[in-house]
């Protein structure tokens, strides 16, 4: 019998160990679930067992903890970055069939069906925000699978927001071979290592799909989509199929993203909704804009690619944090073992290409955790002049999401902060305090009772 690789498993382990809360009064999906996903943000699991316009259940908060992102990937912290990289290097084909996503197949559905959220007081209307699209090329060869928001235009109609990435670069190779329409598939409630998948920067022609299955050691299956040429997985709880228009624009936004201000109104490209399929008691998923588990999913990837870049200028690195504060996006620490004086200067570099949406960038010293902002404030303090010490990169691309940006050129500045103690100077570091063994045991006695 098949192994299961799906949300429901998942969700079973944690709510087992009470980290998964259920709120069984009804709540509206606008506004009221987005806002107890807020107040619970970062923490555990919440699942509404329905809404007041639905009656299934919808669930938040999944991948809201690096903890539970780890757990998902079956891995420790430090073999994280080297773990996903061997699943982009060597991504395992997916056997296709089906599974409980096709158990009710929609001819004609309509969007009001479904539990989509309406969040923020500025939101454009309904967005999808857990949804994966999977796409691919005229010719089959090259598929991508990656996150995009999705506004509810009509019963019939959604908007996307597609960045010049993968999607765009098939959009455009379709349009090049004389296509009006490209298929796709928007997947909702799936695995975490799916969703981790889907947002990991994975080189062009790398499968995602393939991706996440090398992560979950060949247990993720594909069903074909009856009413697209697209693939979803077989296990997820629920798949739109759509023809997204190639040349056919609509306004889209504003949308409270990932830096947690409104995003402008933009044209973007429109998707007709030509087909659905879902388990008979499928469960929605929703990602909370700007909160832990968007922020989270998307400096992952970042990251790791970070994380190899710096490796190449210096062969010690004890960590990269895309921090939480800097919305997993706009700021990074890395601490590192300096070797010469110029190295932090070249690491800044290094960052900055390997993440060009980045806007401020801190280096830090090996005794300085990276995901202690504490430690990273202080290392600011005592290790940090401004006049020696600070790198500024004006008028050079940054993200369309960063609002103080030239937003229509993605134009801004790029800040590197090196907060490394000099290789010869005294007087930088922390003195411990020496006691014995006996004592700290007395003394972890009454810290830990």
């Amino acid at each position: 019998m098949r192994k299961m690789v799906d949300l429901r498993e998942f969700l079973k382990k944690f709510e087992g160990r009470g980290e998964l809360i259920r709120i069984k009064e009804p709540l509206s999906m606008r506004h009221e679930i987005p806002e107890a996903l807020r107040r619970f943000d970062g923490g555990k699991i919440v699942l509404f067992e329905r809404a007041k316009e639905h009656e299934g259940p919808i669930v938040g908060g999944v991948c809201g903890t690096r903890s539970r992102i780890l757990e998902a990937l079956g891995v420790k912290s430090s073999e994280l970055y080297s773990h996903l990289l061997e699943a982009v290097r060597n991504p395992t084909p997916c056997k296709i069939g089906d599974g409980p996503v096709t158990e009710v197949i929609h001819d004609k559905p309509s969007l009001s069906e479904f539990p989509i959220l309406t969040h923020f007081e500025t939101d454009a209307g309904p967005y999808i925000t857990a949804g994966i699209i999977n796409a691919r090329s005229p010719d089959g060869s090259v598929e991508n699978v990656s996150f995009h928001r999705l506004l509810v235009r009509d019963d019939g109609r959604m908007g996307i927001r597609v960045v010049p990435r993968h999607l765009y670069r098939l959009n455009q190779m379709a349009r090049e071979a004389g296509n009006d329409y490209l298929d796709l598939s928007i997947s909702i409630g799936v695995h975490p290592a799916i969703y981790i998948a889907a947002a990991y920067p994975a080189p062009f022609g790398t499968s995602e799909f393939e991706m996440a299955n090398t992560l979950l050691d060949g247990g993720l299956m594909l069903t074909e989509c009856p009413h697209v040429d697209a693939l979803a997985p077989a296990d997820a709880e629920l798949v739109f199929e759509g023809k997204l228009h190639l040349n056919k624009t609509a306004p889209e936004g504003p949308f409270v993203d990932l830096s947690g201000t409104a995003d402008v109104e933009r044209e973007q490209p429109v998707i007709e909704l030509v087909g659905a399929l879902h388990r008979e008691d499928y469960i929605y998923e929703g990602l909370l804009p700007a909160g832990a588990e968007h922020r989270l999913l998307m400096g992952l990837g970042r990251e790791v690619r970070i994380w190899e870049y710096v490796r190449n200028v210096v062969p010690t690195v004890r960590g990269v944090n895309m921090t939480l504060g800097g919305m997993g996006w706009l700021h990074c620490v890395v601490s590192f073992e300096k070797f010469r004086e110029g190295d932090p200067k070249n690491v800044l570099m290094a960052i900055f290409a390997a993440h060009p949406s980045l806007k401020h960038a801190w280096v830090v010293d090996s005794d300085i955790d990276p995901y202690d902002m504490d430690q990273v404030e202080w290392a600011l303090a005592t290790r940090f002049r401004g006049d020696e010490d600070l790198l500024v990169i004006p008028k050079v691309r940054v993200s369309s999401l960063d609002p103080t940006s030239d937003q229509e050129n993605e134009l801004g500045c790029k800040v590197g902060f090196d907060a490394t103690k000099p290789m010869t100077g005294e007087g930088f570091k922390r003195p411990g305090i020496p006691v014995s063994d006996e004592v700290k045991r007395l003394l972890d006695k009454y810290s830990n009772p």
